[in-house]
């Protein structure tokens, strides 16, 4: 089973510019965090942007629903930035069926050496190949449907979505 993993930027690819203090993309980090976690899993790897996610657009959610539509693999990996991962995954989920889509990212980058990235794509390449096709969120070991999924600014963790209990 070969997984597509696409790259769309986000904290996960960003690298810091030790001269402005800025940080940036230059490139996917993914093949070097595939070989540094020594994955035997075949991998199809492309980047579709280097964006940061709050410049993320309509325009791109819909390269990113082509590039998911496209891909012969039925089974995909998107590294994404947290900041609107939730949109990009509500997005996906009203124009992409049939196939198991996990979107994931990192709350540092990966070039920072502490980074959450490579044990978040490693979770997500395990859980593309179990899950049944929808669209998920998988961060920090855990998984989330993409209508239940929430970022928690405060604590900087993905979580359940706290539905409002009704009162009678």
């Amino acid at each position: 089973m070969k997984i597509a993993v696409f790259a769309t930027g986000g904290t996960f690819d960003k690298e810091y510019n030790e001269l402005s203090g800025e940080l940036y993309f230059r490139k996917t980090h993914i093949p070097e965090m595939l070989a540094l976690g020594r994955s035997r899993i075949p991998v199809r790897v492309q980047t579709l942007m280097m964006k940061d996610s709050l410049h993320m657009t309509t325009a791109d959610r819909q390269k990113i629903v082509l590039a998911c539509r496209n891909a012969k693999e039925s089974r995909i990996v998107i590294t994404h930035g947290t900041d609107t991962m939730e949109n990009t995954a509500c997005f996906l989920a009203k124009k992409v069926s049939c196939k198991t889509v996990v979107l994931t990212g990192a709350m540092v980058p990966y070039k920072f050496g502490s980074s959450d990235g490579l044990f978040n794509l490693g979770s997500a390449l395990a859980l593309v190949q179990v899950l049944p096709a929808g669209i998920y969120v998988a961060m920090n070991g855990r998984y989330f449907a993409w209508h239940s999924v929430t970022k928690n600014r405060a604590v900087g963790a993905f979580e359940e979505k706290k539905t409002p209990v009704k009162t009678i």
